[in-house]
């Protein structure tokens, strides 16, 4: 996939700074259109559907974080031409820390400010674990088979009612190349990139986020280097449509004195 395959959303003026903004897995850019529709007077944004979401294509094969890292790096290089300030939510937000803490990627990103972003290993509780070992039973005799067989056996797996059971509703949800996605993304830990982080970063949270924990967060803000923490009294996974009018302010103050 080329960076010309995916749908952008621009708005504002090109002189002005500009911001690129990623929603969160399962979601699309009109999750972020109150933000951008709150900063196009005086900035640039970029609001994008990632692959598979909203109207861009899925990838031609299961992509983890970094492919998507390249794919917006690539945009950023060609169509913007600048660093950019990075606005991401949840997955979003796993991407743009990536790519602000890996040496290939760090130069395109002036800033983060992200909503309960991913990246930080949770705590699991035991289900997730029983389930995970079930999974990996099931999945044996699979790799086992001649790898010729493989294939087909493991594609008739994931779509067995015992595979579904033992799945997420989030990766239930998805189908096909997707669903590989969905597994190699969420999957992907950053305790290596945070300590690489050297831009502002500014974090919001809702303290009644049940995606992404209190903990996860402690753990950002102490790895990243200049990072502060907004706490959105009440709010949910998605802060920015919870409490709009909050992290719209704190966004604004933070893109105008960092």
């Amino acid at each position: 996939m080329t960076d010309s395959n995916l749908n952008v959303e621009v708005r504002g003026r090109p002189e002005n700074p500009p911001v690129l903004l990623l929603h969160g897995w399962g979601r699309s850019l009109q999750d972020l259109r109150p933000l951008t529709q709150a900063l196009t007077d005086a900035y640039w944004t970029h609001a994008v559907d990632l692959p598979g979401h909203g109207a861009s294509p899925p990838p031609p094969e299961p992509w983890g974080v970094s492919e998507h890292a390249q794919l917006l790096h690539d945009y950023i290089r060609r169509e913007i031409q600048s660093s950019v300030t990075v606005v991401g939510h949840s997955n979003g937000g796993r991407i743009a820390l990536y790519m602000a803490g890996t040496p290939a990627h760090a130069s395109a990103v002036s800033r983060l400010a992200l909503i309960s972003p991913s990246g930080v290993e949770p705590e699991r509780a035991w289900a997730y674990h029983l389930r995970s070992g079930l999974a990996t039973a099931l999945k044996a005799p699979v790799q086992a088979l001649p790898s010729s067989l493989q294939a087909p056996a493991e594609d008739w797996l994931r779509h067995s009612l015992a595979w579904r059971l033992l799945g997420s509703a989030d990766y239930n949800a998805q189908d096909g190349v997707m669903r590989e996605t969905f597994v190699k993304t969420v999957n992907d830990h950053l305790d290596e990139e945070l300590v690489r982080i050297r831009v502002p970063t500014l974090l919001f949270w809702g303290t009644e986020d049940e995606a992404v924990s209190r903990r996860q967060m402690e753990v950002m803000t102490s790895k990243i280097d200049d990072c502060g923490l907004v706490e959105l009294d009440g709010a949910g996974h998605f802060g920015h449509l919870d409490r709009p009018d909050t992290v719209q302010a704190g966004l604004r103050h933070f893109l105008e004195n960092s």
